[in-house]
């Protein structure tokens, strides 16, 4: 009798057990953890989808008054094609009812959405929410916290769950930056940047630090032309104090590097540079976060032959904008299939993709 008890209370200890493991909610504070209960529904979860819905997760549209008419990615939605959006423009209670309307018709296959919110452009990009001190003139970790509570309560309103901000380059005047980065002292641009990155995180949104490998002290403006880091790096040792406090995604820019013998780019832009993406960001610098291209409909990039697969080969886990999605999502998968290297690399990729969105809290539904 006393065994046959002892039996059943192990065996309603091992039922509890399970339902709290099954019950387990994870957050972007457990990304980069080693919590084998999350790398295991990560694989699950990459091991239920199809290939294409695989290579889909690296693929991020645009929505908005600056970005392609709903009519259009509508069907990129409903045929699973892309595994987020970027919101370009708007009102922001269209986008809280446009971002309902979409995860629902997704069905089971959640999209990441996300925004430029930099405080030099958050009202600019969604009118009628609270206007903001340009980034530049946020000087204190106080100022950067109050402007962030602010942004992050409207981000999820709306049912944002990735900002692409801070811009942490070297910027005293640069052209296509502006007043939007955190100043032209990188002393202070680092510890800023970590409470922007940390009390974003804190929020459940993920935060971006860009332009990697600096964009501050070049001439001109990739969103135009292709613009070249003329020998030394001198703004990428921002980024390890940054990495190392725990940022979730970086976004390279559309920047050359010539005169450089380790890290030339041959006349490329960074995001299509593996010498930049994967040796450089991914290796040398320990990153094991998302890495994002730059918008890859711009000025700098867009005349390039086949630029979105070089990104993925060059190591990106997201293209943003890509001109054309699904030319995207089977190019990469036709280079899949002949290169297995390069399909190992992918799924590297997506596995980043999915745990960041179980971190967020989205869930994946079986078909």
């Amino acid at each position: 009798m006393q065994k046959q008890l002892t039996l059943l209370f192990l065996f309603v200890v091992g039922i509890t057990v399970s339902c709290q493991t099954q019950e387990k909610k994870f957050s972007l504070q457990d990304y980069y953890s080693e919590d084998a209960q999350l790398t295991q529904l990560v694989d699950e979860v990459y091991n239920h989808l199809s290939e294409e819905q695989r290579v889909a997760q690296m693929i991020v549209t645009s929505l908005g008054k600056l970005g392609k008419p709903y009519a259009q990615v509508e069907p990129l939605i409903k045929g699973q094609k892309v595994g987020g959006i970027i919101f370009l423009s708007g009102d922001p209670e269209q986008f809280k009812v446009d971002i309902e309307s979409i995860q629902a018709m997704s069905d089971g296959f959640p999209l990441m959405m996300s925004m430029d919110a930099e405080p030099s452009l958050f009202n600019r990009r969604m009118p009628g929410t609270p206007e903001m001190k340009p980034t530049a003139e946020l000087k204190s970790s106080a100022e950067i916290k109050e402007a962030v509570s602010t942004i992050d309560k409207t981000l999820h309103h709306v049912g944002f769950t990735h900002n692409y901000a801070p811009v942490i380059d070297v910027s005293p005047n640069n052209e296509a930056i502006g007043n939007r980065t955190l100043g032209s002292d990188s002393s202070t641009i680092v510890p800023l940047a970590i409470s922007f990155i940390e009390a974003t995180q804190n929020d459940q949104i993920i935060a971006t630090a860009k332009h990697f490998p600096g964009h501050g002290r070049v001439s001109g403006d990739t969103h135009k032309k292709l613009v070249y880091i003329d020998g030394e790096l001198t703004e990428v040792s921002l980024y390890k104090p940054i990495i190392e406090a725990g940022v979730l995604s970086v976004m390279v820019g559309h920047i050359a590097i010539e005169n450089n013998p380790k890290y030339n780019t041959e006349g490329m832009p960074s995001t299509l540079s593996p010498v930049v993406v994967t040796n450089l960001l991914r290796t040398e610098m320990g990153f094991d976060g998302l890495i994002i291209t730059d918008a890859m409909n711009m000025g700098a990039v867009q005349e390039i032959p086949n630029s979105t697969l070089l990104a993925a080969k060059a190591g990106c886990d997201i293209i943003l904008m890509p001109p054309n999605e699904v030319g995207t999502l089977e190019s990469i998968i036709a280079e899949m299939n002949k290169n297995e290297e390069f399909k190992t690399q992918i799924e590297k990729s997506v596995k980043r993709l999915i745990r960041a969105k179980i971190c967020l809290g989205l869930s994946f539904k079986p078909a």
